[in-house]
């Protein structure tokens, strides 16, 4: 591998990259051998699997992300390879080398460690309030978020609901995770709401042109300003957008909602098993990392259930 790390001839966009890095940013010598590494190997992925840096999309960044994991890499290693790659992707889409970025809506992924805080049950309802209004973009604003916190869907299997996946009646969603692999999870009241509200007249049959211009965007759940189906970028854009208003800032991202979600079942009493069915994670360990609480919240749960954490007894 280290022969074919060092044979490998990257694309000029890349060197150009790497040459930016380094004159306009200021980059360690260090640092730079590590991106060109990291780059090497996603160039060497795009190669094997018969992409380009212009064919890449974000499923295929997920892909790649998930290929990482594979190889057994050490999650802060795989943290800094996917921040390579989306670096030089920004960088491609600023200097006008692509007309777009298919890594915009690509989350870091985090080392287990650092793990984002979950909101506050309180913090939710005041990120939910912020949808104000009965208008179809509101509509459906308010039914992503609520589907997002509601079932702890990640943001790309919510961006890919066609209308054939929800069933209101039996409040169920059929959602597609990671590796295509299906799960049906059920919908609660609030987001059921939301949902048919969106999908009622007046909601996404407003933004549903007369003709869709690709046709797999007829049958997209959410829908975007233009009538084709709502893309990661846009629905990022929709989460960000409330949580500023909300006051939450840049804590809050669509994994938040989908860790707030695992966080307050666990705490309500939920069986790990099925918060991991739930989620659609392939291995319990992935869950257990929601069990995590504060010091405060042990702490009182401590105080107030062991016998021998009251005043001293008589």
């Amino acid at each position: 591998m280290a022969e074919q790390f060092e044979e490998w001839e990257l694309p000029l966009d890349v060197e150009e990259f790497l040459t930016w890095l380094a004159a306009e940013r200021g980059r360690s010598a260090n640092t730079l051998a590590a991106y060109r590494r990291d780059l090497t190997a996603y160039c060497i992925w795009m190669s094997e699997s018969d992409r380009t840096l212009d064919s890449i999309r974000a499923a295929d960044l997920d892909a790649y992300v998930g290929v990482l994991r594979d190889r057994g890499l050490a999650p802060s290693s795989v943290k800094r390879a996917t921040v390579a790659v989306r670096s030089l992707h920004r960088f491609r889409s600023d200097e006008g080398l692509s007309s777009t970025d298919p890594s915009a809506g690509i989350e870091t992924p985090r080392v287990p460690a650092g793990l984002p805080k979950a909101l506050t049950e309180a913090e939710v309802t005041s990120l939910l309030d912020q949808v104000e209004g009965d208008s179809p973009i509101a509509r459906r604003d308010r039914a992503i978020l609520e589907v997002l916190y509601g079932t702890g869907a990640r943001i790309s299997e919510v961006c890919s609901l066609s209308l054939g996946d929800v069933d209101l009646d039996a409040g169920m969603l059929r959602l597609f995770g990671k590796g295509s692999k299906e799960r049906v999870v059920p919908i609660g009241r609030w987001a059921r709401v939301a949902l048919a509200s969106w999908l009622d007249d007046g909601g996404r049959e407003v933004l549903a042109p007369e003709q869709f211009a690709k046709r797999t965007d007829a049958d997209a759940v959410f829908l975007n300003a233009r009538g084709g189906r709502l893309g990661r970028q846009g629905a990022w854009a929709i989460v960000r957008k409330y949580g500023d208003a909300a006051g939450l800032g840049p804590r809050l991202t669509p994994h938040v909602l989908r860790h707030s979600c695992a966080t307050h079942m666990l705490d309500h009493g939920a069986d790990i098993r099925a918060v991991q069915e739930l989620l659609g994670h392939a291995s319990i360990a992935t869950t257990q990392v929601y069990t995590m609480v504060s010091n405060d919240r042990l702490f009182a749960v401590y105080e107030s259930a062991h016998p021998r954490a009251q005043a001293t007894r008589r």
